[in-house]
């Protein structure tokens, strides 16, 4: 994963439990991309001391992460849900062409296949929210 993308999505996920002063300076350098001096200079203190508040909010933020597993859920979830979209897509073309063709059963089975397994992937993303 992107470092950058899985800096925002632990924040966006876990930022909440992080002090005030950490979720500002952590904010600061990931969603406004300051740099360390800028940070620094802001805040009265030394660009050291932001680098060490950083990977301390990096750290926090992926043993959170190894403990409740909220983000690796939700990327499976919203990877369910892309192929949710796609076996509909294929079902809607499935459908247009058994208005046009005379090989209606290949058609409604193919149909079928595809509502079938989007059932069975709605199902297993219930369970797993």
């Amino acid at each position: 994963m992107d470092k950058i993308y899985e800096q925002t999505m632990l924040f966006d996920f876990y930022g909440e439990l992080l002090t005030e002063h950490q979720r500002s300076v952590y904010e600061d350098a990931v969603y406004r991309d300051m740099s360390l001096g800028e940070i620094a200079q802001e805040r009265g203190i030394s660009r050291q001391g932001v680098h060490d508040l950083i990977k301390r909010c990096d750290r926090i933020l992926q043993e959170y992460e190894s403990k409740l597993h909220l983000v690796e859920r939700f990327t499976k979830a919203k990877k369910t849900v892309a192929e949710i979209e796609r076996l509909t897509l294929s079902a809607q073309y499935s459908e247009k062409a058994d208005e046009e063709a005379d090989e209606r059963a290949d058609a409604t089975q193919a149909q079928g296949e595809c509502l079938r397994a989007i059932r069975k992937l709605a199902q297993e993303l219930l369970e797993e929210l």
